[in-house]
């Protein structure tokens, strides 16, 4: 079979060029069902805005006309002695002013009110979608995109939604109601307006095809720039302890020229785009003036409409203005509400099942049947069965990517298997209720993280309701006690941002605290004691094997004396079961464990 013609490169940029539309069109598609969902909830309230805005403009363009009859009208009346017709017009324009005053103050107000509505809702969703998703998505989504969804990106939002929804709304209606007030005065004034609207709508045409590219790249270079400030702060040992400060502030440095150059560019526009809006209005006034002169000069036109047709076309001109600087906040926001409609309908990967099946009182039976799994197209488990009875203390070991931590998280089910199942008392993971499932299996890593709030708060974290004696006792089987209550406050101790006030391994004692306080049937040690001191191992080990008592566990651990305390070592390589047997009897063998108790055993030495 012949191969494939290659596509000619015209034809492959149609292509990409169809796709990026296609794409595009997806995205606006997927921002505006975020918005209406958004809107659906206040739309009384938003209905009732639009209401005092209509009022509100419909009385300030009412102005001029007023001042035009009662110079029209009421001067000529006043000047044979009657002066109702000016004092009618006066009190209708106070009326007027006063209307629009209130309805002014009604709708900034209700607008106030929608718009952190809005921003209240979308606020809690980020964060229930971003505690729902699933751990693939954290370790590829980094915490800074995230921060910068929740900080830079809804800013935008509220800004536009604080001030530019209703200055376009207002504008644009304050322009409609101009212009039919306009014609309706004089309709020859009203062509003049007309022509003028053909360069204004010229020039704001190219602003916005200008400014929208400009405002997405703007959003990129900050969401970048917030990205590096976060992975570095996060990493500050790493930065300090590495000597990378000035290498950092290269990287920085470039970013934020970036960023501000991008500002720069949008600027730029901003100084184009307004100036020309002034010129074409002062234009337009001026050519105003020259006809109506001229006219009122013919006797085609009085004096009064003279003057509200000068007034109309410059009040029409200033809501104009104020709709570029709307565009501006637009632009922003709408690269923003792409960004976070994107991160609310990411699909966890890890779902609950339709139908959960409820397990209220696990045993901990374990089972791995057929089991396959890989981090993309990389395959870490390429067909495990294993089976786990209840009580059952498991050791993992094997040299770094043998699939140990892949077998911790897939029992945890922060994965779900490609195929095959995994169960717990004979039910898959994958139908197990959530609720179930996170209080029969708890799983303690190699990094103890510690919440704002007291000692007792996060050994309670599973467990708010439990009492003091519960809490006390939990700390006290791993050998936490003694050091908690030489704190300042004893469990009442703030341990500020990660535990800053106790060391690595009281952290790592009180998450073994927190964990046993859960009392979950399956506990997973993921490496959990390596940042322990020797004293201090040896202190949580005998808390281990109390509290590891009828129950399952799987402990992944490089030190050998952790596995001691094991009634069944598995040793893993390349995803498989290659020894399986009790310490004692892999130790007496010939196997590569027995090796790496030897090479362990000659390293004490």
């Amino acid at each position: 079979m012949p191969p494939a013609a290659p596509i000619p490169q015209g034809v492959a940029d149609e292509e990409n060029s169809y796709l990026d539309r296609t794409r595009s069109r997806e995205v606006r598609r997927r921002s505006r069902r975020l918005l209406g969902s958004l809107l659906a909830p206040v739309r009384k309230m938003f209905a009732l805005t639009v209401v005092l805005v209509v009022l509100a403009q419909a009385a300030k363009v009412a102005g001029p006309a007023l001042i035009a009859w009662a110079v029209d009208r009421g001067l000529p009346a006043a000047m044979d002695g009657d002066w109702g017709p000016v004092l009618g017009f006066a009190i209708a324009y106070v009326v007027c002013a006063m209307v629009a005053g209130g309805g002014t103050a009604g709708y900034i107000r209700f607008a106030a009110n929608v718009s952190q509505a809005i921003l209240l809702d979308l606020r809690q969703r980020v964060f229930r979608q971003t505690q729902r998703l699933s751990l693939e998505f954290h370790e590829s989504y980094t915490s800074g995109r995230i921060i910068s969804r929740q900080t830079a990106d809804l800013e935008a939002l509220r800004e536009l939604l604080d001030n530019g929804i209703t200055s376009l709304a207002s504008g644009l209606l304050f322009m409609t109601f101009t212009g039919i007030s306009l014609v309706l005065l004089d309709w020859r004034a009203g062509l003049v307006l007309l022509v003028a609207v053909v360069p204004v709508w010229l020039v704001t045409r190219w602003f916005q095809k200008r400014s929208q590219v400009l405002y997405r790249i703007s959003r990129v270079a900050s969401a970048r720039l917030i990205v590096n400030f976060v992975e570095t702060m996060t990493g500050m040992r790493a930065v300090q302890a590495f000597r990378r400060e000035q290498a950092n502030d290269v990287v920085y440095g470039e970013l934020t020229e970036d960023y501000r150059r991008n500002n720069v560019r949008t600027m730029g526009l901003n100084g184009i785009y307004d100036p020309a809006l002034q010129l074409i209005g002062n234009v337009t006034v001026a050519v105003a003036l020259a006809i109506g002169s001229f006219r009122v000069l013919d006797g085609g036109m009085e004096v009064g409409t003279l003057l509200a047709t000068l007034l109309y076309t410059k009040r029409f001109f200033q809501p104009v203005q104020q709709m570029g600087m709307f565009y501006n906040s637009f632009q922003s926001a709408s690269a923003a509400l792409e960004k976070i409609s994107g991160l609310l309908e990411e699909v966890p990967t890890v779902r609950a099942a339709e139908q959960p099946v409820t397990l209220p009182k696990a045993s901990g039976h374990l089972r791995f049947e057929h089991v396959r799994f890989g981090y993309g197209e990389e395959t870490v488990l390429p067909n495990l069965d294993l089976d786990i009875p209840s009580g059952q203390i498991i050791a993992l070991v094997g040299q770094t990517g043998a699939g140990k931590s892949t077998v911790a998280k897939l029992v945890a089910r922060f994965y779900d298997v490609n195929d095959g199942r995994i169960t717990l008392d004979g039910v898959d993971l994958r139908e197990v209720a959530p609720r179930d499932l996170r209080r029969a299996v708890v799983m303690v890593t190699q990094e103890a993280y510690l919440f704002s709030g007291t000692v007792r708060d996060n050994i309670a974290l599973a467990r708010p309701d439990a009492p003091d004696a519960d809490i006390e006792a939990a700390a006290r089987a791993v050998g936490a006690h003694d050091f908690i209550t030489a704190l300042p406050d004893g469990y009442d101790t703030d341990v500020n941002k990660r535990g800053g006030r106790v060391s690595a391994g009281q952290r790592q004692l009180i998450s073994f605290a927190r964990a046993f306080l859960a009392d979950p049937a399956v506990l997973i040690l993921d490496e959990a004691t390596s940042s322990l001191d020797i004293p201090g191992e040896r202190l949580v080990q005998r808390g281990l094997q109390t509290l590891l008592a009828d129950r399952t566990a799987l402990i992944i651990a490089h030190r050998l004396s952790t596995v001691a305390i094991a009634d069944r070592v598995l040793v893993m390589s390349q995803g498989e079961v290659v020894e399986d047997g009790s310490p004692e009897e892999l130790i007496s063998g010939t196997g590569s464990f027995a090796a790496l108790h030897k090479a362990w055993q000659d390293s004490l030495v």
